[in-house]
């Protein structure tokens, strides 16, 4: 470290990094977004927005209407060891909410792990039943869902 700019020296995979930054930085990388699609459907009930980010064996799914702000965060995951997928709410909500629901059956009928955001109005069944609907459709329009799922 150069004390005059108080930067560090840091060659190509990490040369001139103490010898534990140096296996740190090549041990973590951020995994890269395979594939982002976005869309938009009109339901009865108002307008609803959706954002699917592809990652490695995993979906990051956002849900949202009226606003863009990320919502309730739930991540779901099948498991080997019950046929239904385990469920974590990571900010806000309960695991009774509708999209803890949401991102249960979508994990079931995909297969993939499922991070999901959703943002809808509270007491709104039928939007909240149409914004899974047009989400599944989008997801089996894509190819991830499993055909002996759906």
């Amino acid at each position: 470290m150069d004390e005059s700019t108080n930067e560090l020296d840091v060659g190509k995979d990490g040369e001139g990094l103490p010898s534990t930054l140096s296996s740190f930085s090549s041990s973590c990388t951020l995994q890269q977004p395979k594939a982002l699609h976005t869309f938009s459907r009109e339901v009865q009930d108002g307008l609803l927005h959706f954002q699917i980010l592809k990652l490695d064996k995993q979906l990051y799914i956002w849900v949202g209407c009226n606003s863009a702000k990320l919502g309730q965060l739930y991540a779901s995951m099948p498991t080997p060891f019950e046929r239904t997928p385990s469920l974590a709410t990571l900010i806000g909500g309960t695991a009774d909410n509708v999209g803890a629901s949401i991102a249960r059956r979508l994990a079931l009928k995909t297969g993939w792990s499922i991070v999901l955001a959703c943002n809808l109005p509270k007491n709104s069944p039928n939007l909240e039943a149409q914004a899974e609907i047009q989400l599944l459709q989008e997801l089996k329009t894509l190819g991830f869902v499993n055909r002996a799922t759906s």
